[in-house]
């Protein structure tokens, strides 16, 4: 022993059992076990037989309760009685054994020292029920229903806007087969369901927080009523921004009917808070092409009722009184259009001598052009794939058609997220802005192949055909950017050897007999609004310049506008531009005398001529 004190001063005691204390080479010289390894080894194998005694008791005692009688056990509160101790005492950790007993509902067992088992207290049982409730927080059918009521009522009936509430109940009915009434007895409308009214309000007044300039423009010209008399018909979106610009309108004093220019675009809830209001809205979601056209005759083809103006997205509206009701244009003082085709329908009727009104092409303007276009798809075709597919864009390989406006902010998105991104133009000055933009240009059948999307921004009819999509790869993304579904050839699609597969809403997938298949988008319609939202504030830009371009329309003097298509006046851009200014904080720079006679321009603009380019 007294070796072994000396060891352990000096820090090399040389245990055989003890691998703690490894400081010195005479460890191996003095194989030796101390008392402290052997007073453990002692204790580790009395715990061991204790161990071994008390699972053969528990073994033994629940062999006896497993014979009782099942049912008479039952039938009784208490659980089944065991054998207790005299005097039952709760061993410690080492040398005593605990586990749940199956009679007694989670209820727990103590074995003693004898081999007896005792029950554990009823407090016990309590405490794990408590615990039970703690960390399972799982409401039943009673309490989740009131826990959801109590938390907000509007959180159960608030829907996203990007998909509209539908009841399941109205989706056997076509709305045209309904007989609807709004809340002053109102008919005059054919919409999904007007009990949708409430949500749909809720939904314009958030777009309402976004959209400054038209609020500011009701704001200002409410007084004026500069639409004093106007019947404007429309054909756009409707949507919650859309409603924001046909109760601007209202206030300004015009009457307005309107009908949806998209299948899928329109936001049902929001349909019926504007024919809950009085307006007279003929649109639902989901529409079939027949659907689609007889909605628009609706809106037109009224008793006691001639539009004088129309505010068009796409062309439809103004195509149908074309073909139907040419006499009406002896009344109308003018179209506004927004959309690429649209306007390319107006130039073209313009062009041959068909164009008997004159027509303010919106979708040329900067505030639109720059801003719309640019901006609001820039963010909404990252929204839509995501929306729809749960595609990961970083790595994949994109294929734009079309470098325009909205070419621009596909391409510029998708960059940025990392994706690998080619383009196709016609255009060389947009071909070299993509190359200046670090975009490989290419010809659409040299990268078909290998690609992962394909997005058409063109404005154009067949840019994506049959052959085309024979050769993409298997779980190719097809979608479509611009306004109408000309872009992609989907009716080519539609042969007995293809399996269309619908998988989620606006989702198809187009199966090959081979099992190849494509996922198409919203059967080539405009992806945004069809699929997803887009952002209000850019709208709000659009929006008021449709207004602007409504009003100076309606109230231009006798032969100012001729039978031709016309640009918005600069001033009305600059105006725009002007009233969304202040929700950036942004302060404008004012020109001295002395400045704007060495540029030749007026102090209030415009501050660039109609040529200049942005």
């Amino acid at each position: 022993m007294r070796n072994m004190k000396r060891y352990r001063r000096s820090g090399n005691m040389n245990c055989m059992s003890h691998g703690a204390l490894r400081r010195s080479s005479s460890h191996r010289a003095h194989p030796f076990v101390c008392r402290f390894c052997v007073e453990k080894k002692k204790k580790k194998a009395s715990s061991v037989r204790f161990a071994a005694m008390s699972v053969q008791a528990v073994t033994a005692k629940m062999a006896e309760v497993e014979l009782k009688d099942v049912a008479a056990a039952a039938a009784t509160v208490e659980p089944s009685p065991v054998t207790t101790a005299p005097n039952p005492v709760k061993m410690p950790q080492a040398s005593a054994m605990k586990r749940p007993d199956p009679q007694q509902n989670g209820g727990e067992a103590f074995v003693n020292c004898d081999g007896t088992v005792a029950e554990a207290p009823r407090m016990k049982k309590i405490q794990f029920a408590d615990q039970k409730q703690e960390f399972n927080k799982r409401p039943t059918k009673i309490s989740r229903r009131s826990l959801s009521r109590s938390i907000s009522q509007s959180s159960t009936d608030s829907y996203s806007s990007a998909a509209s509430y539908t009841d399941s109940s109205d989706d056997e009915t076509s709305p045209r087969d309904k007989q609807q009434k709004n809340s002053k007895g109102n008919a005059d409308f054919c919409i999904k369901n007007i009990k949708q009214a409430d949500f749909g309000r809720r939904e314009i007044e958030i777009a309402e927080q976004e959209m400054p300039a038209l609020m500011a423009l009701r704001k200002r010209a409410q007084g004026e009523k500069p639409l004093a008399g106007a019947k404007i018909v429309g054909c756009t979106h409707i949507t919650a921004q859309t409603a924001v610009l046909m109760e601007t309108l209202s206030a300004l004093g015009a009457q307005c009917r309107w009908a949806a220019c998209n299948i899928y675009s329109t936001q049902n809830e929001v349909a019926a808070a504007l024919a809950e209001g009085g307006f007279s809205v003929f649109a639902w979601k989901g529409e079939s092409e027949d659907d689609f056209w007889w909605c628009i005759d609706r809106c037109v083809n009224v008793e006691g009722w001639q539009p004088n103006m129309i505010l068009d997205d796409g062309g439809d509206l103004t195509h149908w009184i074309y073909k139907k009701y040419p006499n009406m244009f002896k009344k109308i003082k003018g179209i506004v259009e927004e959309s690429v085709t649209g306007v390319h329908r107006l130039y073209q009727l313009s062009k041959a001598g068909k164009l008997c009104v004159p027509a303010m092409n919106v979708n040329d303007s900067v505030t639109k052009q720059k801003f719309d276009n640019l901006y609001c798809c820039r963010e909404s075709i990252l929204d839509g794939l995501k929306r729809t597919t749960d595609v990961m864009f970083g790595g994949k390989q994109v294929v734009v058609c079309g470098y325009g406006e909205v070419g621009k902010g596909c391409s510029a998105a998708l960059k940025a997220m990392g994706s690998i991104v080619y383009v196709t133009e016609i255009d060389p000055i947009c071909a070299l802005q993509a190359c200046m933009d670090g975009f490989r240009l290419v010809k659409l059948n040299e990268v078909i192949r290998q690609v992962d999307i394909v997005i058409t921004c063109t404005g154009n009819k067949n840019v994506v055909v049959r052959e085309y999509m024979d050769r993409m790869k298997n779980g190719c993304i097809v979608c479509n950017m611009g306004h109408s579904n000309t872009e992609i050839d989907v009716a080519s699609l539609r042969t007995p050897e293809l399996t269309w597969e619908r998988v989620r809403s606006q989702v198809d997938h187009v199966i090959w007999p081979d099992g190849k298949r494509i996922v198409l988008l919203a059967e080539g319609r405009l992806l945004n609004l069809s699929c997803s939202t887009v952002p209000t504030f850019v709208l709000s830009i659009t929006a008021t310049t449709q207004a602007l371009a409504l009003i100076e329309l309606y109230n231009a003097p006798e032969g100012r506008y001729k039978q031709d298509v016309y640009l918005l006046p600069k001033k009305m851009d600059e105006y725009v531009a002007s009233l969304h200014l202040p929700t950036f904080d942004a302060h404008l720079t004012e020109l001295s005398d002395e400045q704007a006679k060495y540029l030749g321009l007026n102090k209030n603009g415009p501050f660039k001529p109609n040529y200049y380019r942005y």
